[in-house]
């Protein structure tokens, strides 16, 4: 009997130990890390991980919990920042303008690079279709150029490289794409659902309906 007994408590000393492990080793469930950017209205724009990788939603948001995704970029390296939304009407029709910027730096031996990108997007939220992209990239650049053949003398050059048009929204809700050469003004038509341009410059093609 004594031998039985000992058996059940080895037992059940056992099974409570693995038990015990099991659950020990059970992770939970790993949650997506959200963090907001900006907000406007019904819109929020945020960046959020999901493992190793990162994406930049802008999502509008109805009744309760639910969110419909407006904007969905993933992120390679340069993670948004300063990022705004702008809520405005233009000839009775509801439009966003999401803006942010990216920083990229490229760094050799004797050349560094520092781009500033700015990106600007005119949404209409209600049909989720984006009316105008723009994107303007500035550059600082820092060079060390050699002065002779046998590069015993040089110097160190710094310039700035401007590509793309600077964008800004008026308060009547249209746009100017400028550069050192060209300005344009660009007003919205709502027949059509996109901004004609009267000038030269010249805006990236809007993207369809998700």
């Amino acid at each position: 009997m004594k031998q039985y007994a000992i058996l059940a408590v080895s037992l059940l000393f056992t099974v409570g130990m693995y038990s015990q492990k099991k659950k020990a080793g059970k992770a939970p469930a790993a949650k997506n890390q959200s963090t907001v950017l900006a907000k406007a209205d019904d819109l929020t724009a945020e960046l959020i991980k999901n493992k190793n990788q990162q994406v930049f939603y802008v999502f509008r948001n109805e009744k309760g919990a639910k969110k419909d995704t407006l904007l969905v970029k993933p992120i390679d390296k340069n993670v948004p920042a300063e990022c705004k939304i702008t809520s405005f009407k233009v000839k009775d029709t509801p439009l966003c303008c999401i803006s942010w910027t990216e920083k990229n730096i490229t760094e050799t031996k004797n050349k560094n690079e520092e781009a500033l990108s700015t990106f600007s997007e005119i949404w209409e939220p209600g049909t989720k279709t984006q009316i105008l992209s723009n994107v303007q990239t500035t550059t600082k650049i820092k060079e060390i150029v050699f002065l002779d053949k046998g590069q015993n003398a040089s110097e160190t050059q710094e310039r700035m490289r401007r590509e793309g048009f600077e964008f800004t929204l008026t308060n009547e809700g249209d746009v100017i794409l400028k550069n050192k050469s060209q300005e344009s003004r660009m007003t919205y038509n709502p027949t059509d659902k996109k901004y004609v341009n009267s000038g030269s410059a010249s805006a990236a093609p809007a993207k369809k309906k998700r």
